[in-house]
């Protein structure tokens, strides 16, 4: 088994061409789309292409330049992605890292995990409209096909449904696909940005930071400190990239930021040489980016640049799929559906997140209608994730031993330059960030309502009793052969959580001996564990008596969970190998069953009428549920649709209310019928 481990440990660190490739289609849309509104953003904040300045430029390029540097480069690249936990990344990830240092590490990990997943929504509206926008009002021949805002907007949605439906195939299908295109978008970049920057040489004094800090303080600048909500559109797709760690794997990270660098930094100084060189000019609809590029190829370069706004949301849902599936494992999102596609884990695909970001993402498409109004409120968000993320870097800092004066110094760094960020980002607020705020507070909603509900039920007023099946293997045993009840079912299943080996929920045996006593010929405790690899498909027993069975199956993470079938293979296993006794049927349609009947017991708990609390703690558990209800069932995720199942609903009872004695009525106190007459 160790072996297998090491083996896969080497696979994933070997760099391969394809690898490579794979990994510009997944992880590096979002940021490599940034050169499409984050200059035209700037200089539009500042008055337009007339209104903006050398200094202006020279120091918002430098900005660019060194947030790239600084919180992508240095933060993500070199720091963040070391901190992975088995391969995989994001702030969920992270938290899982840290999260026994501190118990209060839950709640930088919530708010950032929900702003996240609500700015992943924005950004596939606001990269595909704004590549759709280039196309408007352009003429071939005597043909204008997009002379509207309102076709724009048609053309956004349709290519958004069609990149979410794609989604099912898998990330590495996408990666491979998308991966080639990603490489020439980026050579694009470089190429243009190099024409560009040969009419203006000088403009490659931009890379000094003097000029970063100069222009915040300069009068040419006419938003000051402000302009930094523009500049950090060039590094939104960090927190991505961390994010879509276990996808490719880091090493293959490694290899391909340089050159996404270098080609993001050259396309910036083209942006910047050009405006520089074309003040003057007076042209409506402005967008640098296009501009830049020479007008026999513009067409080729909108309809390359519209592959790369799909391919920058594909960055976000993917991404996205990871950190709800992290959410799921950590307990703090409900259970939804997963599949996956490939033989990688990091690679999956959950249906029910793919189509409410879809929904999300084309009513915000409808919502906002232009691009323009899209990027005033791009990135709020975003910068609150930044910093929960620092935050919960220091507790891992401090995990590996790095000094605390240097923990302190790192972190306190990026978190006073993401401080500023998010403050010079919050005057977005007004103009459509409270959009993804709503979001972003409706997601954190539900991880509060699913995580603070199992913190009251787990609270010192309620805990989980749990039961040895060793302590009642005598009863379970006597009750199976008891003649006095009717049989129940042959095989009774019910599906546990494991605890010490043989301990499980008292729940469950009070259904089976009080409730209403069940006979069956077998009693099956069944615990399903998922495992890293694959295609593990394995169980273990523990035989306790004729009639109890305790059963672990071993599943790989690709493996269907239709228990029903692997446990009807386990039930001929052990009675071939004469572990259990057979059950011969006397009316089948299967020559020589020896297997009987199955049922299902999944038991449902309920807040019991009893239970004293303060409204808002109940509020929590009674939305607790119902989340429970609307998400994967048990009976749909274990694949029993088709089984006979029975479903038991348990009080659960968190405090106490004080019980009324009733007295009874003495003889002589009766009142007697004539009077009550």
């Amino acid at each position: 088994m160790y072996r297998g481990m090491e083996m896969n440990a080497k696979t994933r660190q070997r760099v391969t061409a394809a690898g490579l490739l794979v990994t510009l289609g997944i992880v590096y849309g979002d940021i490599g789309t940034s050169p499409l509104y984050t200059m035209k953003t700037i200089v539009e904040d500042n008055g337009g292409l007339a209104s903006v300045s050398r200094d202006l430029i020279f120091g918002a390029i430098s900005l660019i330049f060194w947030t790239i540097m600084l919180l992508t480069t240095i933060k993500y690249v070199v720091i963040a992605l070391k901190a992975d936990n088995r391969g995989e990344g994001g702030i969920f990830a992270l938290y899982t890292l840290v999260r026994k240092r501190k118990r209060w590490l839950i709640v930088p990990a919530l708010i950032g995990g929900a702003a996240l997943l609500a700015d992943g929504t924005l950004t596939p509206a606001v990269t595909v409209t704004t590549a759709v926008e280039g196309l408007k009002g352009m003429h071939f021949g005597s043909i204008i096909p997009i002379s509207a805002q309102s076709e724009v907007v048609i053309v956004t949605m349709v290519v958004l449904l069609a990149l979410f439906s794609i989604q099912r195939f898998g990330s590495e299908w996408i990666g491979k696909s998308f991966g080639p295109a990603m490489f020439v978008w980026f050579s694009f970049l470089g190429v243009i940005g190099i024409l560009n920057i040969a009419g203006n040489i000088e403009i490659l004094q931009a890379l000094n930071p003097y000029y970063a800090i100069h222009v915040l303080f300069s009068p040419d600048n006419k938003v000051g400190i402000f302009i930094l909500g523009s500049v950090f559109l060039a590094t939104t797709g960090a927190e991505a990239l961390y994010s879509d760690l276990g996808h490719v794997g880091r090493f293959n990270i490694y290899n391909t930021w340089p050159f996404v660098f270098l080609t993001l930094t050259l396309n910036y100084l083209g942006q910047g040489a050009w405006i520089i060189n074309n003040r003057t000019a007076t042209i409506a609809n402005l967008n640098p980016f296009f501009e830049i590029v020479p007008a026999p190829i513009r067409f080729p370069a909108i309809i390359l640049a519209t592959v790369a706004a799909i391919i920058a949301s594909q960055a976000l849902i993917s991404g996205s799929f990871t950190l709800v599936a992290e959410a799921m494992r950590l307990k703090i999102l409900p259970r939804f559906k997963v599949l996956y596609p490939t033989q990688h884990r990091g690679q999956l695909y959950m249906p029910s997140i793919n189509w409410i970001i879809a929904a999300v993402t084309l009513s915000i498409v409808a919502f906002f209608q232009t691009s323009a109004h899209m990027e005033a409120a791009y990135g709020l968000a975003i910068t609150v994730t930044m910093l929960m993320t620092t935050i919960l870097l220091y507790q891992y800092l401090r995990m590996q031993n790095v000094k605390r004066v240097f923990a302190i110094g790192l972190v306190g760094f990026f978190g006073t330059l993401e401080t500023l960020f998010f403050i010079a980002s919050l005057v977005k607020f007004i103009h459509g960030g409270y959009v993804t705020v709503i979001i972003a507070g409706v997601i954190l909603l539900v991880m509060f309502i699913w995580h603070h509900g199992k913190y009251l039920r787990e609270s010192e007023d309620y805990s989980v009793e749990y039961a040895s099946l060793y302590a009642y293997k005598d009863q379970l045993n006597k009750l199976a052969e008891d003649n006095n009840y009717d049989v129940y079912a042959q095989n009774l299943i019910f599906l546990v959580n494991v605890k010490n080996n043989t301990d499980i929920k008292k729940e469950i045996m009070y259904s089976i001996l009080d409730k209403r006593p069940k006979r069956a010929d077998i009693y099956w405790f069944v615990s399903v564990n998922v495992t890293d690899y694959p295609d593990t498909a394995e169980y273990s027993y523990e035989k306790f008596g004729e009639h109890v069975m305790l059963i672990n199956i071993n599943l790989g993470f690709r493996r269907n969970q239709s228990i029903n079938i692997y446990l009807r293979q386990i039930v001929n296993d052990l009675m071939k190998n004469k572990i259990v006794h057979k059950q011969p049927q006397k009316y089948t349609t299967i020559p020589n069953r020896q297997v009987g009947d199955f049922m299902f017991i999944l038991i449902h708990e309920e807040l019991s009428p009893e239970s004293e609390l303060k409204w808002f703690d109940k509020w929590v558990i009674q939305s607790r549920f119902w989340l429970e209800r609307v998400s994967s069932s048990q009976k749909t995720w274990y694949g029993l649709d088709y089984s006979d199942v029975v479903d038991e609903t348990v009080p659960l009872q968190l405090g106490f209310r004080k019980h009324i004695k009733l007295r009874p009525i003495e003889r002589e106190d009766n009142i007697s019928e004539n009077e009550i007459k």
